[in-house]
This record gives structure tokens, sequence and C-alpha cells, in this order.
């Protein structure tokens, strides 16, 4: 396949292969920040629905970082791998300063990026949880288990690129999965855009902020539409 111009154009493909769910006043699209958020940005405007963000912080062994032993998400939501932090013998103490520093980081980014805005209603909606890609899954898979634990209808997980094994896996995990492309070999993400420059918190604050003015006129328009009988 070739490789999409930017984090924009692969959103533009990604809303063509959820063109089902346009038009449904059910809808949120929910973006994991940076790198989703440009994608969702895309898929919400064309299929006519709110734009937010979903955000997720791995919680990092101590002195292994990298290996996670869980996930906090947007709504006080803490998924934790207890396999994990038994096997290895994590003291309670150890992991509860893991998620009061994570905590502090996902409230400092929420606030960056919403300013004062409440986050969406997820209860009961179909919720499509948008990312530039799937490579290993872990992060999209604490945002599925936090979007369950917050009352979501329906998950849809929505991505322009993925490693077919992790597209797989991932597809028996929520209700509907798009993987726009899974080529073979994958190796990585950002092989499959020719700009992959990390996105900025300016720029996931501006997206946000246009979806929002983006869609209270859409509602604006279908009130008004209501009101002359249309």
């Amino acid at each position: 396949m070739s490789r999409y111009e930017d984090r924009r154009h692969a959103g533009r493909v990604l809303a063509e292969a959820l063109h089902e769910y346009a038009g449904r006043p059910d809808v949120v699209v929910l973006a994991l920040p940076r790198g989703g958020v440009p994608v969702a940005y895309e898929v919400a405007r064309r299929l006519g629905a709110p734009l937010d963000v979903f955000v997720v912080r791995k919680l990092g062994v101590p002195g292994h970082e990298e290996f996670a032993m869980g996930a906090i998400a947007s709504g006080d939501v803490i998924v934790l791998d207890r396999a994990v932090i038994e096997g290895l013998g994590i003291p309670r103490a150890a992991v509860e300063a893991a998620i009061a520093r994570e905590q502090a980081e996902l409230a400092r980014r929420e606030q960056l990026y919403r300013g004062g805005r409440p986050p969406l209603e997820v209860t009961g909606k179909t919720c499509i949880l948008v990312d530039d890609g799937l490579a290993t899954g872990s992060t999209m898979r604490a945002a599925v288990a936090g979007l369950r634990q917050r009352g979501a209808g329906r998950i849809v997980v929505a991505v322009p690129i993925a490693s077919p094994e992790t597209c797989e896996e991932l597809s028996t995990e929520v209700d509907d999965i798009v993987c726009a492309a899974t080529p073979e070999p994958f190796v990585a993400v950002g092989l499959w855009y020719e700009d992959f420059e990390q996105t900025t918190d300016e720029e996931v604050r501006q997206l946000l902020e246009a979806a929002e003015r983006e869609q209270a006129t859409r509602e604006q328009g279908a009130a008004g539409a209501q009101g002359q009988g249309l």
C-alpha cells in the first residue's frame, strides 16, 4: 500500500471506512492523544459527531517504566495487571505512587487540552476510539477497559494502520474494529506515514476547539431545520 501523507490524510481515509456511523446521534469520537487527535478530528467532522480526547497513561514497573503494570484513563479509571504486580512482588506503596504520579500528568493534560470544557458523556453511547495506528495495542486495550468502566454502550476501535495480528486479537475484545490497512510486514506505525512528526499539545488544543465549534454549528443547523418543520 502507499503511505499516508500525514495524520489528517489518514483520518479522511479512515472516515470512509466508518461511513455506517455517519449522522448517528448516539456516536461520539474519542481520540487517544496526542497522535490520534488529528486522525480523529477528520473522522468526527465527516461523521458529524462530537470529538473529545480519552487520555490514557501507562503505569510503568518501578525501575523498568517501559514495562506496564497497568494504566489509568480519563474518568478516574484504573486498570491494574495483577499478574504482573504479584509476579514481580511490587509493593502496594509503589503501585499507589505510580498511580498518583500518572494521575497528576493525566489531569494536567486534560486541563491543557480541554480548558474548562467538561468531558463528553459516554454512558450508553457508541464510542469510536481512534489512534494513528496499532502496534502492540496495549494503550488501546487500556482505553477500551476504561470506557467499559465508564458505561459505554458500544465500543468501536478505528485506526488507519495496524499490525494484522493486533487487529485480529483486539477484534475479540470490542464490539467492532476498523483497521483501514493491515500491511504485512507491518514493522512500525510511523513507516506508513510520509509525515509522522510528533503532534504538539497546542495542535491538540486547537483541533478540539475547532471540533467543538463545528459541532455547535451542526447542532444549531439541526435545531433550525426542526423549527422549520424540515
